[in-house]
């Protein structure tokens, strides 16, 4: 009976930090080239909680898969913002985005939103 028990408390505990989510972001990343996209999915990689990342370019739309219990929706834009990107409504810094190849850079950044 006392092992069955902890084999059910193990299931649920590896069931229980298992938990991901997958979330679109939209960003400021532009280059034609693969720029943008290398480096996006390669700083992201390091991201805690991080699993999967992919760039889609052409819609400049980043589909994220995180564990829940690592990492939340807010801090995966702010991570974005740290690279240099607009990531939804958080903006990018300033310093990360300077220090893009011009290529990378927003000719927009800095420059107020049209609503």
């Amino acid at each position: 009976m006392k092992k069955i028990i902890i084999a059910l408390f193990s299931i649920l505990t590896i069931n229980a930090w298992a938990q991901t989510e997958t979330v679109k972001i939209a960003t400021s990343a532009q280059c034609i080239g693969d720029c943008c996209k290398e480096r996006i999915e390669e700083e992201m990689q390091f991201t805690k909680g991080v699993t999967s990342v992919n760039l889609d370019i052409e819609s400049q739309v980043l589909t994220v898969t995180f564990k829940t219990k690592k990492n939340s929706v807010e801090k995966i834009r702010e991570a974005i913002s740290g690279i240099g990107y607009d990531a939804d409504d958080v903006e990018a810094d300033k310093k990360a985005h300077d220090k893009l190849p011009k290529c990378c850079q927003n000719p927009d950044f800095g420059k107020p939103k049209k609503e």
